[in-house]
Order: structure tokens, then C-alpha cells, then sequence
């Protein structure tokens, strides 16, 4: 419930946090993490200390109860001037769940000139606090914690890297002037990070394109008793850069908390970003008649790094990647909007440089618009031509199929069942859709076909669509059983999941599963000479056994490969692929990622930017791939 189970990266960036929250606070100025040769990880910082002293209350040490007890940490104590007003951690449950879900936990503290330890195993005291005078070479203050993740709560006990590096390094660019590092024990290499001018520095060193205006950065927090709508401290930090070309990058915060799927803080910047840039083309009379401006045409562009500092954050989920604090709209809009306006206005020529861009995304997306609407809007026969429709239209029964090529096509076509089965052929590869504008989409004619074909339009996994002009209960991708044939189904559902995500949740997606081996087994015994078939290489093997326990003779049986289902006659189509009663259909739904993770690997393997960590998969499962090239 508190945390990832993939991996103890989430376990870990709990300790990170509380360093980090030391540093936010200006009691500290280092955060040093250490991957140790026997699995551990250990973070330091030098921050005040946790107390070791008994909780009055309680009468039991502090750093206990802090590693011990859910909901105990200094957090909770927000009020006026408490040191942890923008805390960042996690869960808000504390490094208590680091603590449960480790095998061994080791705490040592500096403060008032003592040194304490303790330490832990699978969440319980196993070394009470012990501590001893601070010798002179020691720390004056801080706080090491050093973790050992047990194994069997985690699918892999290995933290991967590159998420942990990217971690830091954001910790290093929200508080500019501290000092991260990273040191690898096994290897002996260190990696430090530290940004004088945060946000600004780490956005310029990450764009892939050259910025078509100089980048423009900002900051605004609310001081005592400027506002009744926010509280002391609200407020956010950004930097955003206009990009022509390039995939735009992205990356907000919220308390230093890494928001990946976004949230209110980042549609208060795109709400800030269009009123200001409205503003400033309506005051120059810069706008086309005829064109209308959306705050996608603004944002479409837009790189940004946000930090958003909010007093008592509400997440979407426990592990935080959404935020969904209603107020955090209006507090991030209403500083970045006065602030892009004076800017604007400042600098004319940038400002109009900016506007052509904008309104050239306007025309564009309302040219496809309008190209999408004559083609759709006669009401009659609209139907792409090159869809064989069925007879029924009880979606508990019919279906469609989208089919790899015309001649495999032609195939499916005389193998159907006329009465609930339609095909549509695709002609060559689909197009990526991963990063394609949704008004942009009907430009490519596959895709204009399976839209109306399905009688649904594209919409976003927060849009509730029009579901009752569905044509098919069932929208089936068949392809063939070789590499092509699954680089079609990954860009098929590229195209579902992101443009289409309300048929995958509501189960009206499937993947059809054509057989890749035929054997044709002699008689055997009283079974007579028969075709079987057999999807993988697994099952190839069960079958032959199967054949030699029957009694065949080694080697008096034939396989043969199909190279794609134009390969296969009707008859043969139907028996394996199109037939209710024998056929592999396999619905598609979210697996173990949920939506959110889905879309980071979506993004990883689909980015047009994302060669780099492409690579990096490869490179850490190429071996475990068979592919016949």
C-alpha cells in the first residue's frame, strides 16, 4: 500500500527525502548516498540530528518512534515556523515502512556533541540507543542511515540507476547550493552534483533543441498576510523553454516530491503560460482572423521545470506522482502569469517570435480538425471503403478485425463468420501516435479508418468519450507471429492506450494469436493423420511429445513455419485465429504497472527523444530476447 514493490528505490527515497527536508529547512548543506558492494544503501546528511532523547510522552528514545511507529515523524507538526511546513516525504507514513521492510537498519546521529546508534532488523529493535561522547574529529551534527532491503518483499533487490541518479540529481537542482553525491563502492566512482543557479542550469543542459526564446524563469512565494488564499511559504519556482521541434521535457515537484504523472501545480502553469501569451496577442493584435487559441498550442511547446512549494499537498495514490491539490491551480497560475506578462511586455520582439509559434500550432491543429470533420460528416456511408463490415451489431458478439496487409486480408475475409466477424485491413506499418497532437492524428489515413471504423474518437484517459456509437464489441489485432507482426500490435496499442484508453479500460481491445508452427502428425495407433498447430516454440515441443507418447515414430511428422498469415488459406485462418471455439484471443489490460508506470514505459520505449534509455534496455535484456531476425 506505501510503496513500490518492484524495487526498494521507493524505501530509499524515503531516507533521501528526510535528508532533503533537512537541507529545505537550511540546516543542512550535504546529502551523500553510498551504494555499498553488499546490497546496502546508506544516506548521510548533515542536517540537526534526530533527537535520541525519551519522548516525554512516550518514554521511549525519539529515533525509535521515528523508525517504528506509522505517522510519527516531525512532519505532522505543519503550523507556523515548524521546520517541515514543505516537508517532502513520501507517504507520510515516515521511514517506518524503510525500516519494516528491511532486513537490517542502521541509524547513527551527531548532535550535542554525542554520537548515537541503534539498530534494527525486520523492523525491530535489535541494538538499543547506545551512545558516547563525540570525539574531535567527528561530525559536529547530522544523521547516517544505512539500509539492507529484504529481498523477498521487492521482485528485484536491485535499484536501478539510472531512476536513483535522476532522483538526486533533482534533489541538487531544487536546492540550489546543496551538494549531492553518489558513490559507487563496488566500482569506486563518485558522481556530485551541485547547481548555483538550480533550475535554470539543469533545464539548459537538458533540452535536445535550441530554445526559440531566451528561457524564462521565475519564482514566487506568499509572504505573511499578503493573501488570505495561500499560505506563508506557498508558491513555486519555474524555468520554461519554447522549443520548435524536439519532444518537450517536463519534470515537476511538489516539496521537492517528484510528481511524474503531473498534476493541479502543472495545469496552473499551462493556465498561467496561455492567459499571459493570450494576453499579449490580443494587446498587439497579432491574432489571424478566423483562428482560435487553445492553452495546448501554448503548452505544446513548452520544456518546463516546476517546483511548487504547497503548504498540505493532496496526492493521487500513495506512492505521490499525481498532485491533485485543487488550490495548487490558482496558486502556481497566479504567480507565473504577472510575472510571464511583465516579461512579455519587456521583450516585444521575443514576445512576438513566441506568439508566431503559437498561433501557428492554432492553425495547424484547425486545419486537421476541419480535414477530420468533412471526411466524417456527411452521416452516411462514411465507412473507409476497404472495411468488410458483419451483419450484426449486438456488440456482445461481433467484432473487428484489424488485419497486417491486403493479402492476408483477402484471407481473413473469406475465413470469416460474415455474421459477426469484420475485417479491416491496414496497409504497411501504422504510425507511432506516442507523441502525435490528437487533432493531428487524422492526418494519417490508418488511423482516420480505425477511428471511424470503431464509430469512437480519440480522446485522453481523463475525458469521458462517447461510448454508444461503438460499432464491435470486440477490436481484435491480428498480425503475423514474427518480429514485423509485433512491431504492428506495439504501435496498434500505442494507438489504444493513448488515444484510445477508454476501450482498453472498459476490455474492448484484444490481440489475436496466430499460430507460428503447423505439424502434420501420421496416423498413429486408432488417431488418424491430423493438422495441429502450435503457437510458440513451448508449445511445438509439448506437442511432439505428445506425438511420441501417442506412439509416432521420431522424424514421421512434418513442420512447417508460417512466414504471416497470408501464408495460411481461409480454411486454415479460420481453425486457428478467427474461430471462437479454437482460436487465442488475449484481452489487453494493465499489467502490474499501473496506469502512471505504463506511461513512463510507454514513453521510454515510443519517445521520439528516448534512444538513450531504449539502449539501456537493450543492453540490460538484450540476452534474454530470441528473436529470428
Amino acid at each position: 500500500m506505501y510503496t513500490r514493490t518492484e524495487n526498494p528505490l521507493h524505501c530509499i527515497q524515503e531516507v533521501i527525502d528526510n535528508a532533503a527536508d533537512e537541507a529545505l529547512g537550511g540546516f543542512g548543506k550535504r546529502i551523500d548516498v553510498t551504494m555499498h558492494v553488499d546490497g546496502s544503501v546508506s544516506v548521510a546528511d548533515d542536517g540537526r540530528g534526530i533527537p535520541f532523547g525519551l519522548h516525554p510522552e512516550e518514554g521511549v528514545p525519539v529515533v525509535e518512534i521515528v523508525f517504528t511507529r506509522l505517522h510519527a515523524g516531525g512532519k505532522f507538526d505543519k503550523g507556523s515556523g515548524g521546520a517541515y511546513s514543505f516537508s517532502g516525504g513520501l507517504h507520510g507514513v515516515g521511514v517506518s515502512v524503510t525500516n519494516a521492510l528491511a532486513k537490517r537498519l542502521e541509524v547513527a546521529v551527531w548532535r550535542d556533541k554525542q554520537v548515537a546508534g541503534i539498530a534494527f532488523e525486520h523492523g525491530d529493535v535489535v541494538q538499543q540507543v547506545v551512545t558516547r561522547p563525540a570525539a574531535s574529529g567527528d561530525r559536529k551534527q547530522g544523521t547516517t542511515v544505512r539500509v539492507w532491503p529484504e529481498a523477498k518483499y521487492f521482485e528485484s533487490v536491485e535499484l536501478p540507476r539510472h531512476e536513483l541518479v535522476h532522483l538526486l540529481r533533482s534533489k541538487a537542482v531544487l536546492m540550489p547550493g546543496v551538494t549531492v553525491t553518489l558513490k559507487i563502492e563496488k566500482t569506486g566512482e563518485t558522481t556530485t552534483w551541485l547547481y548555483k543557479a538550480g533550475l535554470r542550469d539543469y533545464l539548459a543542459q537538458s533540452l535536445t533543441s535550441d530554445p526559440l526564446i531566451p528561457l524564462f524563469e521565475g519564482e514566487g512565494f506568499a509572504t505573511a498576510g499578503e493573501s488570505e488564499n495561500f499560505a506563508e511559504g506557498e508558491g513555486a519556482a519555474w524555468c520554461v523553454a519554447f522549443t520548435e521541434d524536439g519532444a518537450p521535457l517536463r519534470e515537476s515537484y511538489v516539496n521537492l516530491i517528484p510528481t511524474v504523472a503531473g498534476g493541479t501545480h502543472e495545469s496552473g502553469l499551462k493556465d498561467g503560460l496561455f492567459g499571459a501569451v493570450k494576453g499579449f496577442i490580443e494587446m498587439h493584435s497579432l491574432l489571424p482572423k478566423g483562428v482560435k487559441l487553445m492553452p495546448d498550442d501554448v503548452f505544446s511547446r513548452a520544456s518546463f521545470v516546476l517546483s511548487a512549494k504547497v503548504l498540505d499537498p493532496q496526492f493521487q495514490g500513495q506512492t505521490k506522482e499525481r498532485l491533485n491539490s485543487r488550490d495548487a491551480l490558482r496558486l502556481v497560475s497566479a504567480y507565473v502569469k504577472p510575472a510571464l506578462e511583465l516579461w512579455l511586455n519587456h521583450h516585444v520582439d521575443h514576445g512576438k517570435k513566441l506568439a508566431e509559434l503559437v498561433i501557428k500550432q492554432a492553425q495547424t491543429r484547425q486545419r486537421a480538425s476541419q480535414k477530420v470533420e468533412k471526411r466524417k460528416g456527411s452521416g452516411v456511408a462514411v465507412l473507409p471503403g476497404k472495411l468488410t463490415d458483419c451483419e450484426s451489431r449486438d456488440l456482445l458478439h461481433n467484432e473487428v478485425f484489424l488485419v497486417e496487409g491486403d493479402s492476408a486480408g483477402g484471407s481473413a475475409k473469406m475465413g470469416r463468420d460474415k455474421e459477426t466477424q469484420a475485417i479491416l485491413p491496414l496497409r504497411g506499418k501504422v504510425l507511432n501516435s506516442w507523441e502525435v497532437e490528437r487533432d493531428l492524428l487524422f492526418k494519417n489515413n490508418e488511423i482516420h479508418d480505425i477511428s471511424v471504423a470503431l464509430g469512437v474518437d480519440p480522446h485522453g484517459p481523463n475525458d469521458t468519450p462517447d461510448l454508444s456509437g461503438l460499432r464491435y464489441g470486440k477490436v481484435c489485432i491480428l498480425s503475423d507471429a514474427d518480429v514485423d507482426g509485433s512491431h504492428i500490435q506495439v504501435l496498434l496499442l500505442t494507438l489504444f492506450f493513448r488515444h484510445f484508453p477508454k476501450l482498453v479500460e472498459t476490455g474492448h481491445v484484444f490481440v489475436a494469436r496466430p499460430p507460428l508452427y503447423r505439424v502434420d502428425a501420421p496416423a498413429r495407433g486408432k488417431k488418424p493423420a491430423a493438422k495441429l498447430y502450435a503457437l510458440d516454440d513451448g508449445e511445438l515441443t509439448a506437442t511432439l511429445d505428445k506425438l511420441r507418447k501417442e506412439g509416432a515414430r521420431e522424424g514421421s511428422w512434418s513442420i512447417s513455419r508460417f512466414k504471416g498469415l497470408g501464408e495460411m488459406n481461409a480454411e486454415q485462418l479460420w481453425d486457428t485465429t478467427l474461430n471462437p471455439e479454437t482460436r487465442r484471443l488475449s484481452r489487453v489490460e494493465y499489467g502490474q504497472l499501473d496506469f502512471a508506470a505504463t506511461v513512463e514505459s510507454f514513453n521510454k520505449l515510443m519517445g521520439k527523444g528516448e534512444a538513450a534509455s531504449r539502449r539501456e534496455l537493450m543492453e540490460l535484456h538484450g540476452d534474454a530476447v530470441e528473436v529470428d531476425v
